[in-house]
């Protein structure tokens, strides 16, 4: 449990740098210059999100059987390590606010931007991956806010001095490698 806690949250916070939902913060914080309703809108969308990716990834790994499981996470692994080498943008005016407050406008656009983002698509393959869904929502959302809240309250200062390219080609060789080893089945003790 502890084991996939920890790797949840380094691989979001690994695979968030650079990421559309990093750049939406820096346009909230810009926007609505108000960081605690920001990061509160974030926490929810991204605990509400991932616990929905989880449950789908839990359930995922009780209806396939375990070498379809292994397989398909190898491969979903291996796939998420080339999606993130492709560069994320979100465009200010891509970006809808919506009636409600800050909160209220912070949640529902993260909530919508993390629909079928790389990271919850980590979510759905780590929770059907460890067995442990509130380990990994947990560790996902931390490691979303361990992204993010930086932004909102240190903005492009922050997001001008991080090496993004070699972030995400971080995060890139950890998902390859997690997708190398589970295709060779090392951790099959997992399924």
């Amino acid at each position: 449990m502890l084991e996939a806690f920890l790797v949840s949250t380094a691989l979001v916070a690994l695979a968030e740098i650079g990421d559309k939902t990093q750049l939406l913060s820096l346009i909230l914080a810009a926007r609505f210059r108000r960081p605690w309703p920001i990061v509160a809108g974030i926490a929810v969308a991204t605990l509400v999100n991932h616990l929905l990716a989880g449950a789908l990834g839990g359930w995922l790994a009780q209806m396939v059987g375990p070498t379809i499981l292994r397989w398909g996470l190898g491969l979903s692994f291996l796939v998420m390590a080339a999606w993130l080498l492709i560069p994320d943008r979100c465009e200010e005016d891509e970006v809808r606010f919506i009636r409600g407050g800050i909160f209220v406008a912070t949640a529902v656009a993260f909530f919508l931007a993390e629909m079928g983002d790389k990271t919850q698509v980590a979510t759905v393959g780590l929770a059907a991956h460890y067995h442990a869904i509130a380990a990994i929502v947990v560790g996902t959302t931390l490691g979303m806010l361990l992204a993010n809240v930086p932004v909102v309250f240190f903005g492009e200062k922050l997001a001008a001095r991080l090496p993004v390219k070699a972030v995400h080609a971080l995060a890139a060789a950890v998902f390859a490698g997690m997708g190398g080893a589970t295709l060779l089945g090392v951790g099959a003790d997992y399924f």
